[in-house]
């Protein structure tokens, strides 16, 4: 039981990562109908962005962890934010009135780029950042096995709730929440009636970035290092989760994400570390196969 409560908090603390970066696939994916795949490489820059901006802070002598923290997270926010607008405005608004695939070459096109932009910039190497936050809260030993919790662990959880409850009130309560749900039902009727889709769009191109970051920056204090390939494993473990929880749904995304978290900490721990991606995508075939739609998926009927 100890053992199955830490690998439990293994999974939700990987999950809660997963689950942000998933957000940013189901809003693009909700609005128009396509799938960012420069997302995870946009969680990448994220990651070195923190870095850089940890080792900046340092330089200048605010070590004290929690500020440092809260202002790493805003710098990454903001230049992590803007290269998601760029992305939007360059690569895909030429596009949209173009042929299904061509936004989707697009995507792939720019998280070559992308990777490559920062191979270049930073190096292959792996970059490593010292341990900014210690300790933890021991819950029970059971057996000799302590169950503990970590710090980072609870600033990770913490994090992603309130970032969940910021979204959730930016949608359901705000004048860019509400023009974000009329561009979802019909874009065209949408601009009929004077929103502006090309900033709508833009700016949820922005919020899923800077959620991105968020999840760059948990990435960057829980392993505490980052290279230029980190992005694609987990943006296509991010994707799954939207997937699996329902594309174009925002709770949907971060079940997904705790699932998918719960299961790659179970079969790690469990099973073999060394099969622990195949049981990923094990899980979601299966979920497919009974739920096409996804777990908070809903099926749409289109008129031909």
């Amino acid at each position: 039981m100890a053992y199955f409560l830490q690998q439990t908090i293994n999974g939700l603390t990987l999950g809660s990562i997963y689950g942000l970066i998933a957000l940013g696939y189901t809003m693009v994916y909700g609005i128009v109908g396509m799938i960012n795949f420069a997302h995870g490489e946009i969680f990448m820059i994220g990651a070195f962005i923190s870095l850089i901006a940890f080792t900046a802070l340092g330089l200048i002598g605010i070590t004290w962890a929690p500020l440092a923290i809260v202002l790493v997270l805003l710098i990454a926010i903001l230049f992590t934010a803007a290269y998601g607008w760029a992305v939007e405005r360059i690569a895909y608004r030429p596009l949209r009135g173009s042929f299904r695939l061509a936004p989707l070459i697009s995507a792939i096109g720019v998280s070559i780029f992308l990777q490559n932009y920062v191979q270049l910039l930073q190096g292959a190497k792996l970059r490593t950042l010292p341990i900014t936050v210690t300790g933890g809260v021991t819950l029970f030993e059971q057996d000799g096995f302590v169950v503990r919790i970590s710090t980072i662990q609870i600033a990770i959880i913490l994090l992603t709730v309130s970032l969940m409850g910021v979204l959730t009130v930016l949608i359901e309560y705000t004048k860019l929440g509400r023009s974000q749900r009329a561009c979802e039902q019909d874009m065209g009727m949408a601009g009929m009636l004077g929103i502006d889709v090309d900033r709508t769009i833009s700016l949820t191109f922005v919020i899923g970035a800077a959620l991105a970051a968020g999840a760059g920056l948990m990435v960057t204090l829980y392993y505490g290092s980052v290279d230029f390939f980190i992005g694609f494993l987990a943006g296509v473990k991010a994707f799954t989760a939207a997937v699996l929880g329902g594309i174009g749904s925002i709770p949907g995304a971060m079940l997904g994400g705790l699932l998918i978290g719960l299961v790659e900490a179970y079969w790690g721990g469990y099973v073999s570390g060394a099969y622990k991606d195949v049981s990923v995508f094990a899980v979601l075939i299966l979920v497919l196969t009974v739920m096409p739609t996804g777990l908070l998926g809903k099926s749409h009927l289109q008129k031909v």
